[in-house]
C-alpha cells in the first residue's frame, strides 16, 4: 500500500538553521552511520555557510528540510563529492534527518524534490554514497530509482559502503 507522501518544502540554509541541525542531529541514532556522535556547533556553522555558496554557485546544496508545521527537521540536497577517492566530482545526493521524523515519508519526498531540482540545474546524474548497514537510506535510493553501482570499502578500510547512482 502507498501512502501520501508528507508536505516538506526546502530552503537554503540561514545561520539559525545551524543551531537547529546541531540539536536535532545530536541524538545517537541519527550519528550512527555520521561518526558515532554529535558534531560540535561549528561544523554545522561552516555547513551552512558553505551550503549557501553551493546554491549561490551551482544553483543546489543541501537544502533545509522544513515540515508542515514550519520546524526544521533535517536536510536533504546535493553537493559534489570532494574526497579523494569515491566518486570524486560527481554530484552527490544525501540527508538527515531528525529521529523523531523518521519513518514518515519526509526523506523521500525531499530527496524526491532535491533530484527535480539538480536535473532542473543542468546535472546528468547523482550519486549517493551509503554505509552498508544504513538499510533506512539504502530504502531511499531504491525508492528513488537509483541502482547499486559499487561496493567499496573506505580507505581507513573501517567501513562498507554503497554507491548507488541514477541517471537524470
Amino acid at each position: 500500500m502507498n501512502r501520501a507522501l508528507p508536505v516538506v518544502r526546502l530552503r537554503v540554509p540561514t545561520d539559525e538553521d545551524a543551531f537547529a541541525w546541531h540539536r536535532i542531529f545530536a541524538h545517537p541514532d541519527v550519528m550512527e552511520f555520521h561518526g558515532g556522535r554529535a558534531a560540535e556547533l561549528s561544523v554545522y556553522e561552516e555547513l551552512t555557510a558553505r551550503q549557501r555558496r553551493h546554491d549561490a554557485e551551482r544553483g543546489y546544496c543541501l537544502w533545509t528540510m522544513i515540515d508542515e508545521n514550519e520546524r526544521v527537521i533535517g536536510f536533504t540536497g546535493a553537493q559534489p563529492w570532494e574526497r579523494d577517492w569515491g566518486p570524486t566530482g560527481e554530484i552527490e545526493i544525501g540527508w538527515r534527518l531528525g529521529r523523531e521524523c523518521w519513518g514518515q515519508g519526509y526523506v523521500t519526498a525531499a530527496a524526491q524534490m532535491t533530484l527535480e531540482r539538480v536535473r532542473a540545474a543542468g546535472v546528468p546524474g547523482v550519486v549517493a554514497m551509503v554505509d552498508a548497514r544504513n538499510m533506512r537510506s539504502i530504502a531511499v535510493t531504491r525508492r528513488l530509482g537509483m541502482e547499486l553501482a559499487e561496493v567499496f570499502t573506505t580507505p581507513d578500510g573501517q567501513q562498507k559502503g554503497h554507491c548507488y547512482r541514477l541517471d537524470l
